[in-house]
């Protein structure tokens, strides 16, 4: 992730450094309550490259997420559009409220307070999204696979 995608991982919400666009970045983040069929509510995983490890993000519909790491466990708070844009990505700006102080995946350990600008691209099946450093393929991270059959 570009510090958040490229493959630093932990992911938007759990890369140490400033994403791509973090100049964009607000100081803070106000939770955005999404309805229970949003295509993003649920958990998904993703497996991280040249590791044995993967990553857990259970997004919530009252706009907070719980991610599971390696030995980190965090919990975040984000903004969405409830719609995604003429090009199909969901803007989405994450914010680390809780941490176990623990190594994620890339034996990182995430700051509580870092705030994330990522661009969100869902598959059509909805079974699979992109994590991407701005509304192109360029810059992305996945597939994050859905837990989880129900969509």
């Amino acid at each position: 992730m570009n510090p958040t995608l490229p493959w630093l991982l932990a992911l938007a919400l759990l890369a140490p450094a400033a994403p791509a666009g973090a100049e964009d970045a607000p100081s803070s983040v106000r939770r955005t309550p999404l309805p229970s069929k949003h295509p993003l509510v649920g958990a998904w995983r993703i497996d991280v490259p040249g590791t044995a490890c993967h990553e857990v993000y259970d997004i919530h519909a009252d706009g907070s997420m719980s991610v599971t790491s390696g030995e980190q466990s965090a919990q975040s708070e984000f903004e969405i559009d409830l719609e995604p844009s003429p090009r199909g990505f969901y803007r989405w700006v994450d914010k680390i409220v809780k941490d176990n102080g623990r190594p994620d995946c890339m034996g990182e350990v995430m700051e509580v307070g870092h705030i994330a600008v990522n661009f969100i691209i869902i598959h059509r099946s909805g079974r699979e999204f992109l994590m991407c450093g701005d509304e192109s393929l360029n810059s992305c991270i996945g597939p994050f696979k859905r837990l989880s059959e129900d969509i």
